[in-house]
């Protein structure tokens, strides 16, 4: 079995606990306008690998990752397009290292598509990027259904998760839209940590060098304050949904 990547990183340290081998898959079914990997989008591009290929590349670097407490991170693109791939690919670094693993994924999947990649995943990296569906949409080109009903799968099958929102300055910032995402992880069992990720424009480049026009030109980053402001209504919404929770019961 191959699957088709675009890169890889081995030192990452931002992509789940301890020091991580990061592996980025081709492809994704979402279009966001602040992605920093367009690159990433087209699923012919990049090159086709196998498993064995990859363990080769992190076999050197085991001792740092499984001395930091950390692993190997899959990412893209959306790895969830290529769930068999990287199912096998989690086995096999489990099987034979007895490494951590962790997938970075925006939950644009059906349950069905990722169970077996499930049970090779100690960790998921959840994308949620805005709780309403139209303005979901405006802002990747898909609809937000099918990733909040694969929210509530991982939930419901104990699977421990990290939820990621980019904060983005009159985008993704809205009182009444953080409340609703505060609301919606109060409802789930299984997450372990909330991050805020500060939107930036690193990528911008990117965009430019792909000959496309980058949708949000002129949004600037967030200040310490608007991310404060930002956690105090997530979390405010959070404690507020389970607090209704417990008086139901």
């Amino acid at each position: 079995m191959k699957g088709r990547i675009h890169s890889m990183e081995t030192f990452g340290t931002v992509d789940g606990p301890g020091i991580r081998f990061v592996l980025f898959m081709q492809g994704c079914a979402l279009q966001c306008q602040f992605c920093h990997n367009p690159d990433t989008w087209d699923p012919t591009a990049g090159r086709q690998v196998t498993v064995e290929e990859i363990l080769n590349e992190i076999e050197p670097y085991l001792a740092y990752y499984k001395g930091s407490g950390g692993g190997i991170t899959v990412t893209g693109g959306e790895p969830t397009l290529q769930a068999p791939f990287v199912a096998q690919l989690f086995k096999a670094c489990k099987e034979r290292y007895g490494l951590h693993t962790a997938l970075d994924s925006s939950g644009f999947c059906e349950p069905s598509h990722a169970a077996e990649l499930m049970s090779y995943t100690d960790l998921v990296l959840l994308d949620l990027k805005q709780m309403n569906k139209a303005k979901h949409e405006w802002l990747t080109s898909q609809p937000n259904d099918r990733i909040l009903a694969f929210a509530r799968w991982l939930s419901d099958i104990h699977k421990p998760a990290w939820i990621r929102h980019v904060l983005i300055p009159g985008i993704t910032d809205n009182a009444e839209d953080l409340a609703a995402l505060g609301a919606f992880i109060g409802q789930l069992a299984n997450i372990e940590k909330i991050e805020l990720l500060p939107y930036h424009r690193m990528g911008v480049y990117k965009w430019q060098q792909l000959g496309r026009a980058y949708p949000l030109e002129g949004v600037p980053t967030p200040s310490d304050r608007e991310a404060s402001r930002a956690r105090a209504l997530i979390d405010t919404a959070i404690i507020a949904c389970r607090e209704q929770t417990i008086g139901n019961q």
